[in-house]
């Protein structure tokens, strides 16, 4: 075989191997950032109350800022991130863990973690709202966290604090 022939059959499987495998990793994330300032879902804070709050501290990745979830008068309820910063990553969410469970202490997760999806992280910075269902119970999903479902990851964890 020739060496033309050789380089056009590695280059024939090597360029899609490469490319799946940027896709699954996505390492430009790394180094991109996505700034997100969504404003308050709420007009005034007499039209909700805050009924959680807790600084976020990082775990697998830096991460911080103050996680605080209001209740509307209407009873819906949100989740809002303010002077929020962590990593990109490739599938990062926030979601919604019960405060005692051991695994929120570790960088990557063994096992499973037992959460509410809340919704992919919209932006690694900035402030941002998420919707929280109502049929949640907070009294047990007591905790926000930063997740990477790809790799088991806890990018950063808030916990309750006194209001």
């Amino acid at each position: 075989m020739g060496l033309l022939r050789r380089k056009w059959v590695w280059i024939g499987f090597g360029l899609p191997i490469l490319i799946v495998a940027w896709l699954a990793f996505r390492p430009e994330k790394l180094w991109i950032n996505q700034r997100v300032n969504e404003p308050a879902p709420f007009a005034s804070r007499s039209e909700a109350r805050p009924i959680f709050a807790g600084r976020l501290e990082g775990r697998a990745h830096p991460t911080s800022g103050r996680a605080t979830l209001y209740e509307s008068l209407g009873g819906k309820r949100y989740l809002r991130l303010t002077d929020f910063t962590t990593s990109n990553g490739p599938d990062v969410h926030v979601v919604l863990a019960r405060a005692d469970d051991p695994a929120l202490d570790q960088k990557i997760v063994k096992g499973n973690l037992d959460y509410v999806e809340l919704g992919k992280l919209k932006g690694n910075q900035g402030d941002q709202n998420y919707e929280v269902p109502v049929a949640v119970d907070l009294q047990k999903y007591n905790a926000v966290v930063i997740y990477c479902e790809r790799y088991n990851a806890v990018f950063g964890v808030a916990r309750e604090e006194s209001l």
